[in-house]
């Protein structure tokens, strides 16, 4: 089995390192290979996802990722920003379903800002759509206003817009994970505004029908917002589009106490995914030895389960971290009074000494 390592900028490195360290302690032999991605591959190669890394990519059974960004590359022409490096990941292996899992451990209720009535026990499936909407959609750019009240002005314009066949596949991709959970999907939209999500919306309740045993509901994005403050415990899985899944997402992953412990799996119509932390690349914490490495080893265990087909190793590495958090250790983002502060490599000292 093939893992491609792609480790990243800002915190990358570290958390991956601690993810390989937690994947070789399993006994089992994976034949990893690094390359260098985001702002790092930028420095090497003169692009954010050189001709070498993606055909890494394409050819490994499954891609470990990390996290890219820094600031020094803000003044970067977008295309050779570090950030399009994920992007083009997703466009060139087609990966469409992005799992975004929001758990709250029983150990971390005091991390979060919500009451523990409100958060405890929380288990919500986000299911993004990744290759369409805004984020991909043509024409787009910068031009010079027509509009009346504008003319001559500068103006920025984006295409949201979503295909029959785009909506189908992430609708079943919803409807069969609901099926192994809750049995309940929200779909959110915006369709009181938006002719996509008018579109969006007719398709997901003709793909219902398909799948009787699975309760559909929609909600409006902003609404869906409020809600995951208000009553989380009340989603199971939430599927949406590309934009809406990326602002909800991130709120579902700080309802939970911090974003450090969520993991994420992008995947193609095959179950061959990219995994990575839910968190980005934090350059002003790099080096210091205090990022929570938890999410980047939650993901490796999502990638043996949906990818490589291990769920055995990837109960074993969930355990792990279960049984880590209730020893009481926490990096500095889930730290609690009462509760032992550990650094990046200390943690996953404990994952791996847990796994035995």
């Amino acid at each position: 089995m093939k893992i491609a390592v792609l480790p990243g900028d800002g915190i990358g490195p570290e958390i991956v390192a601690q993810a390989v360290r937690v994947l070789n302690a399993l006994g089992q032999k994976f034949d990893l290979e690094e390359a260098p991605v985001g702002g790092a591959a930028y420095d090497v190669a003169g692009h954010p996802l050189p001709p070498a890394t993606l055909e890494l990519a394409k050819k490994a059974d499954a891609i470990l990722f990390g996290a890219v960004g820094d600031w020094k590359y803000d003044a970067l022409a977008r295309e050779l920003r570090p950030e399009q490096a994920i992007l083009g990941l997703r466009k060139h292996l087609e990966l469409f379903a992005n799992f975004r899992p929001a758990i709250c451990y029983p150990e971390l209720t005091a991390a979060s800002s919500l009451k523990p009535e409100i958060i405890g026990g929380l288990d919500i499936l986000i299911v993004r759509e990744l290759n369409g909407d805004i984020y991909f959609g043509q024409p787009r750019g910068i031009r010079t206003s027509e509009l009346p009240l504008f003319k001559g002005a500068r103006e920025g314009f984006d295409t949201m817009h979503y295909s029959e066949p785009e909506v189908e596949r992430i609708g079943r991709v919803a409807f069969e994970a609901a099926r192994k959970r809750g049995k309940k999907v929200c779909s959110v939209d915006k369709a009181n505004v938006l002719e996509t999500s008018q579109l969006w919306r007719e398709v997901m309740i003709r793909i219902s029908q398909e799948y009787p045993d699975v309760e559909l509901s929609h909600m409006y994005v902003d609404n869906a917002a409020m809600q995951l403050v208000k009553a989380p415990k009340a989603f199971d899985v939430v599927v949406t589009g590309n934009l809406f899944g990326d602002i909800l997402s991130d709120e579902a992953a700080m309802l939970t106490g911090s974003i450090g412990m969520l993991p994420s799996a992008s995947l193609d119509k095959n179950n061959k995914g990219l995994y990575e932390p839910s968190h980005g690349s934090a350059p002003d914490i790099a080096g210091k030895g205090i990022a929570n490495p938890l999410a980047t080893i939650l993901s490796a265990a999502m990638m043996l389960r949906y990818s490589l087909g291990m769920p055995a190793e990837a109960d074993r590495i969930e355990k792990a971290v279960q049984k880590v958090l209730a020893q009481g250790l926490r990096t500095a983002d889930i730290y609690t009074e009462g509760t032992q502060k550990v650094s990046t490599v200390q943690m996953g000292d404990a994952v791996v000494a847990a796994l035995s």
